[in-house]
Formats: structure tokens, sequence, C-alpha cells
């Protein structure tokens, strides 16, 4: 099995979540060994929450689940791409599909989309 260098950013790699259907980028969380043990043995997308300090399986309380249908891995095996069917309404806890809604064009910043959920109501549930 592959070993991912997880020395290299004190025990975490980044990983990618990206849209297995239509190739969007998702997201961008961290790895832990375990978190990917998890997300190996489960199929879920499991992270580790630098904030929280602890593991965060992606959609398990608002169910915005991500199913891991692909994992890939960088060439310095330091960083893993996650194509994953995204569950429920979206990736970002803002309420957008994709943590990536904000374009820069000509110095400004432009929100692109709209909100895919309230994350208001996600926090209530």
């Amino acid at each position: 099995m592959l070993l991912l260098k997880f020395s290299k950013m004190n025990g975490l790699v980044p990983a990618i979540a990206q849209d297995a259907s239509t190739g969007e980028v998702l997201m961008l969380a961290y790895m832990n060994q375990e978190a990917w043990e998890a997300t190996l043995s489960t199929g879920k997308a499991t992270y580790y929450s630098r904030s929280r300090q602890k593991l965060w399986v992606k959609g398990e309380t608002s169910g915005n689940l991500q199913m891991v249908e692909e994992i890939r891995i960088d060439c310095d095996n330091d960083t893993v791409l996650l194509k994953v069917k995204q569950l429920g309404g979206g990736a970002c806890h803002t309420g957008h599909r994709s943590c990536f809604f904000q374009k820069v064009e000509n110095g400004t910043v432009t929100v692109i989309g709209k909100p895919v959920f309230d994350p208001e109501e996600e926090d209530r549930k």
C-alpha cells in the first residue's frame, strides 16, 4: 500500500475534493493518517479539522456527504485528490456548492453562483 508522506506538513497532507462527474473543484482540506485510513475504509471523505483538532467526516451532521469514487495521489505522495459524489446541497460551509465561489478578475473579486443551502439552517440540524 502506498505510504503518504505525512511528515512533510507536521502529520497532514492537503486533500482536494473534486466532483467526480463535472470535474468542479469543491474544496481543499487536510488529512492526517487516521483520516486517510477512515476514508479508505468507509468510502466517505474524512478530513482532519485543524481548528477543532479532530477528525471530521464531511457532511456527517449536515447530510452533505462526500462519497469517494476515486482517489489519486500526486507524484510526491504528499497530496490527495478525492473524486467524490457530493450528496446534499454543497461542499462549502457558506452554503455554496464549491468553496471556490469567488473569482478574481482585473483586481476585483466577484462572487459567482448563489448558495445552494442556508448554512444557518444546516447548523440547526
